[in-house]
């Protein structure tokens, strides 16, 4: 999928230019893997030169999918150009602060408020319980509590930091909110366990963008998922992939603007018989789509995927429900086997078996030829 990858990067980058957007916020995953292809690497390399070039900051955290120690590698070089990643429970209350009016982007070391106050951007990486829960001080080992241990640690910065002027602070947060609607491309975040965690624990920030579920959706005005820029099942068909456009003024008001990017192919899930979606003009919108179709004949159509992708080329899931037949025994393969007179029987139940359709009299006269040749090559030896 990488020209699709590389095509939402250009849309990504033209918002940024024409929006004259200040940062963008990527709250993981980053990768599909804990160790990437290297031209997946390459291509987020060049995502974040194109980016700071639009003139944007990057405020990027790591998500389940990723591994946290390789992706913060460097992190403190790569700040200097304005891509601060928070990957570590170290700096979970350490932000990137971007003033209003003149001033410089500041990393929340030591820097006190402004006349006009700061943005002050948090990032939460993913937590695995069972891995940060005693670094947390949390009461026990799970999504909740180290979740709830970070927000304090949050919460406890943005007072001190109130002190000495105005703060607004916007949290990056990869996790499983409540009312999140989950799709088949997520892994499950709970081990052990209950994994959403209450919404309610983001409500005292100017906005919390959340990562994970791969569905673009608003839990609250101030707390979304952006969700993920392509579908990567055929559970996210009816997706309309984007992000959110977030305005944050000088007093604290937040105005919130769809974006919605361009996929280069829709996905499709269609199902009927093999001569209804072949001839179907209902299905014509299809053609262009990746497809997964699921025929329902009661018999199971020779060269179903070939024939299928006469109409539909690029189908990548074919799948069978025959419909109108009475539901397959119980019998089983060995007795399947048993039940055979000769070797014929033996390989047209075979047949039968794997494919829900019987031999064709072509297919058996071969399966016959094949037979006895077999046959007279044992007389031979």
């Amino acid at each position: 999928m990488l020209e699709a990858q590389r095509n939402f990067v250009d849309q990504l980058v033209s918002l940024v230019e024409s929006k004259s957007v200040d940062v963008v916020l990527i709250a993981g995953d980053v990768y599909d893997r804990a160790l990437p292809g290297l031209d997946v690497v390459k291509l987020l390399d060049d995502a974040l030169v194109r980016i700071s070039q639009a003139g944007a900051g990057v405020v990027l955290t790591s998500g389940n999918h990723d591994s946290a120690i390789r992706l913060g590698f460097a992190s403190r070089l790569l700040e200097r150009g304005g891509v601060h990643l928070r990957t570590r429970v170290e700096d979970l209350d350490v932000p990137i602060l971007f003033p209003f009016g003149d001033g410089h982007v500041a990393d929340g070391h030591g820097e006190s408020g402004t006349e006009n106050g700061y943005v002050a951007v948090y990032g939460i990486p993913y937590l695995e319980p069972r891995l940060v829960a005693e670094r947390l001080g949390a009461e026990n080992a799970n999504h909740f509590d180290v979740t709830l241990a970070a927000v304090d640690r949050i919460r406890q910065d943005v007072e001190a930091r109130r002190a000495s002027g105005p703060v607004y602070p916007v949290v990056l947060a990869h996790t499983f909110a409540s009312g999140g609607i989950t799709s088949e491309s997520e892994r499950d975040l709970s081990i052990g366990g209950l994994g959403a965690v209450p919404l309610d624990l983001f409500e005292d920030f100017a906005y919390t963008a959340l990562g994970h579920l791969h569905g673009r959706q608003e839990l609250a005005p101030n707390v979304r998922y952006s969700g993920s820029p392509l579908a990567y099942s055929f559970s996210e068909a009816k997706h309309h992939k984007g992000a959110w456009l977030v305005d944050l003024d000088a007093h604290g008001a937040v105005a919130v603007e769809e974006v919605v990017w361009d996929a280069p192919k829709s996905l499709a899930t269609l199902r009927g018989s093999l001569d209804d979606l072949l001839g179907a003009e209902e299905h014509a919108w299809a053609e262009s789509a990746y497809c997964q179709i699921t025929l329902t004949d009661a018999q199971r159509p020779a060269q179903a995927m070939e024939r299928v992708r006469t109409r539909f080329p690029d189908t990548l899931v074919l799948s069978f429900d025959p419909q109108g037949v009475e539901a397959r025994t119980s019998t089983s393969y060995s007795n399947r086997l048993a039940a055979a007179e000769d070797d014929l029987g033996v390989c047209c139940g075979f047949l039968e078996h794997v494919r829900d359709r019987g031999a064709s009299d072509a297919e058996e006269a071969a399966l016959q030829e094949a037979l006895e040749a077999v046959r007279l090559q044992e007389a031979e030896l």
